[in-house]
């Protein structure tokens, strides 16, 4: 309230009362006791708001696009509000999860299964899908992808969101045809982030080579990081019609980048880099033994090849091995012989004293050239029999490096491989090879892994040591095995030796792990449009 404004007066009268105490207030004004103060203040405060006018209003936001896409089932719609709000049944005494399943841990099961269907969510969820993905960054494709063009509208209003609209192709909404030069010109140059990403994931699945000749156009004022995306965006359809533009991408600016065009051109083994450094790995590597890089010159630098070692490795191994991963594996067949990989990563140390000390690295870079080159052959070679312990393997002993060589084998060669590998070991060392196997567990690794954990239950320890596993089971296993773990769930007499209370703790997590079964079932179910 201004000096003005009809009323500042008695307004000035009311707080000078009120600093100084009523009975203390001298001459006119308010008078009497607090209470009469307080009443008339609040008369005061009624009129002042009353009579306020009200501000000019705003423009209204245009209103969101339309997604042409179902909503799923009713049921399914349920189902999702109650796994956004992620109620489940409080955690027992000791914070024990009890036997109720998870519900925040269903909820990416659930989104996948609905962008399978290709729906879209609920109008009256968005908001809670986007706090979400908020929340948690592995579930932003999916819930952007099913939040769709509401997400994107609502996004631009709330700055809490901001982070949908340099999403993935997830929420970009309508595009145009791949055809349609003009609209795909237009979005190009005018969209927002997700937009762009989405379109050129889009003019790709129609001619590959449009999408950077696209790209190039805008290129050069791009953002470092933005370019770095764009260029990651390229991993999907990888062709040889890719490579004049990922050469040219060696010589940006941006280290990160040069370094992904580099690991790009090494996925294509035609290309000219996989050529230069088939060349240099040849020269280095072979039947006699191992000699390394005395240097890392310009061209191998230009090529993606890091100068500097982390600490701990000397500078030779390790240009050693960036060489090594970069060359094509067809290379070495005719550099040893004619002979295999199975037979060629046989060969050291045994051969000669060339080999002596760099079998290890020599090994790593081969993994890692497995992986990147999606070499089924190699990875089976370097993989080993599963029967064989980690540490003994042709390969590496790294669980984690041996989980990605088995994601280069077709699914039920890497379920089966797995399965024999829980038989042989246990579950003790397989958590992160049962990540990379397909989605549910069934056959010979379903089975697998639910002898396992009763063999688990029957040693008498605390199922705590094997938590890890047990969680990915209850999103992982196939729901029907729900059946054959339904005997596991009574609690058992405990052997002599036993953990005190562990089978009780046992039944609880068995209980759980088929409840979680049978709910993941119902999700499947609720979610199937109708006949």
């Amino acid at each position: 309230m201004s000096k003005g404004d009809e009323g500042y007066g008695e307004w000035e009268e009311l707080v000078g009362a009120a600093l100084l105490g009523t009975e203390r207030r001298r001459g006119g004004g308010p008078a009497g006791s607090p209470q009469t103060l307080l009443d008339a203040a609040a008369v005061h405060a009624v009129r002042r708001r009353a009579g306020l006018r009200p501000a000019a209003a705003g423009p209204l936001p245009q209103p969101a696009p339309r997604d042409p896409r179902p909503v799923p089932p009713e049921a399914a719609g349920r189902r999702l509000a109650q796994l956004l709000a992620g109620r489940t049944a409080a955690g027992g005494a000791g914070g024990r999860r009890g036997a109720a399943p998870d519900l925040t841990e269903l909820l990416p099961q659930w989104l996948a299964a609905a962008g399978r269907y290709g729906y879209r969510a609920p109008a009256a969820l968005v908001p809670a899908l986007l706090d979400a993905a908020r929340a948690r960054t592995d579930l932003r494709p999916q819930a952007l992808a099913l939040a769709g063009t509401r997400g994107l509208w609502l996004a631009r209003l709330n700055p809490d969101w901001r982070f949908a609209l340099r999403g993935g192709a997830g929420g970009a909404g309508d595009l145009p045809e791949a055809t349609d030069a003009a609209g795909v010109e237009r979005l190009w140059q005018e969209g927002l982030f997700a937009e762009r990403v989405a379109l050129l994931g889009v003019v790709r699945a129609h001619e590959a080579s449009a999408a950077t000749r696209l790209l190039a156009t805008t290129w050069a004022t791009e953002r470092a990081e933005d370019r770095l995306m764009f260029l990651d965006s390229l991993r999907v359809g990888l062709s040889q019609g890719d490579e004049a533009f990922l050469e040219e991408a060696l010589g940006d600016r941006s280290r990160n980048v040069r370094a992904t065009a580099a690991e790009l051109l090494s996925a294509l083994p035609r290309s000219a880099l996989a050529g230069r450094m088939a060349e240099r790995a040849l020269a280095c590597v072979g039947p006699e033994g191992v000699t390394p890089p005395a240097e890392c010159d310009a061209g191998m630098l230009r090529d993606g090849v890091v100068k500097r070692p982390p600490a701990g490795r000397g500078e030779r191994a390790w240009w050693l091995g960036q060489i090594v991963e970069a060359a094509p594996l067809s290379c070495w067949r005719e550099r040893f012989g004619g002979l295999g990989p199975a037979e060629i990563v046989a060969l050291p140390p045994a051969e000669g004293e060339g080999w002596e000390g760099w079998t290890e690295e020599l090994h790593a870079a081969w993994c890692r050239a497995a992986v990147r080159q999606r070499d089924a052959a190699w990875s089976r070679a370097l993989l080993g029999p599963p029967s064989a312990s980690p540490a003994a393997g042709p390969g590496t002993a790294s669980l984690a490096e041996r989980a990605k060589l088995l994601e280069t084998l077709p699914d039920a060669e890497r379920a089966q491989w797995v399965a024999e590998f829980i038989r042989a070991h246990g579950l003790s060392e397989a958590f992160q090879l049962l990540g990379v196997c397909v989605v549910p567990w069934a056959g010979a690794l379903g089975r697998a892994v639910v002898d396992a954990l009763d063999m688990a239950r029957e040693a008498g320890s605390y199922p705590w040591s094997f938590s890890g596993v047990m969680g990915l089971a209850e999103r992982c296993l196939d729901p029907a095995e729900a059946g054959r773990l339904e005997a596991l769930t009574a609690a058992t007499a405990e052997p002599q030796d036993a953990a005190p209370g562990a089978a009780a703790y046992w039944a609880e997590a068995f209980q759980r792990l088929v409840a979680t079964l049978r709910l993941r079932a119902a999700m499947l179910s609720e979610l199937a449009p109708a006949a």
